[in-house]
């Protein structure tokens, strides 16, 4: 699994905290530690390419978000879609990432200029159900999901979140190998924690807290059966290993302080199409 995993990061050259656009970033205004920064990123890469291949992303002046890979569009076999940001301070990405994906030699598809869509952010593949988790509610919007279902043969399950400190699903759901899904239920409305509930067995289902989730322990990057993520209590770290999973925590602060974490800072560009 690991020769054949790729995973897109983008170096924090540029990387800054210089505008507000979700509640982790209030506040922190030139507050960052760009030394401290790198060496963290320099820490997830190494983490994580000693177990899949790193393809990097030039970083760029002016786009100091760049760095959250997750954010570029989501893949799925040969084609992507690329984000188009709720916020207009991200906006000035997109033309560098469709020409990105398009030099790649992925099948792009784009999203009308009314419809809002924030990549991996919002849209995880489950790893035991042939279905898509599709957030809605802070920076993707629903009318996205019937692009998705369209250009893609997934099934697309639509759950809101409720919580702005939550406002991409994978700062608050991560889905493991062989069907366990890491999540923080109070971030979803009922009828999503409802349909999670239906879908994934209790015995799968990992519920996080709200110290862990505000450690950004559900924005994990998982390859086989290793979890890369910022931190955790024992107790979560305890519960993973019973379910036969290595977890490797890696100090991420400053990336905290914009709003992302591991999961965030990838992407990952390896999602086969199954065949039946």
């Amino acid at each position: 699994m690991s020769a054949a995993t790729r995973i897109l990061m983008c170096p924090p050259d540029f990387f800054e905290v210089d505008y507000v656009i979700n509640p982790w970033m209030d506040g922190h205004a030139g507050s960052l530690d760009r030394e401290l920064a790198r060496r963290q990123w320099d820490g997830l890469r190494a983490a994580i390419a000693a177990c899949a291949e790193v393809v990097l992303l030039q970083p760029q002046p002016g786009l100091p978000d760049l760095v959250f890979t997750a954010n570029a569009g989501f893949v799925h076999g040969h084609r992507a879609v690329p984000s188009h940001f709720m916020p207009h301070e991200r906006r000035p990405e997109e033309p560098y990432l469709r020409a990105w994906f398009e030099a790649e030699g992925f099948e792009v598809r784009v999203l009308p200029d009314n419809v809002a869509f924030e990549g991996a952010g919002d849209a995880l593949i489950d790893r035991g159900g042939p279905w898509l988790w599709a957030g809605y509610g802070f920076r993707t919007e629903i009318e996205a999901h019937d692009y998705l279902r369209r250009w893609f043969d997934l099934e697309i399950v639509s759950i809101r979140l409720t919580d702005p400190r939550f406002y991409h699903i994978d700062t608050c759901m991560c889905p493991l190998d062989g069907g366990y899904l890491l999540y923080h239920p109070p971030a979803f409305d009922e009828p999503s924690r409802a349909e999670i509930e239906r879908r994934v067995p209790a015995a799968r289902r990992i519920p996080v807290g709200v110290e862990d989730a505000g450690h950004f322990a559900c924005n994990a990057v998982n390859i086989g059966r290793q979890v890369f993520m910022n931190r955790a209590r024992a107790e979560l770290v305890a519960e993973l290993e019973a379910h036969g999973f290595e977890v490797v925590q890696l100090p991420l602060s400053e990336f905290l302080k914009a709003g992302g974490s591991a999961k965030c800072l990838t992407l990952k560009l390896t999602e086969p199409v199954a065949r039946g």
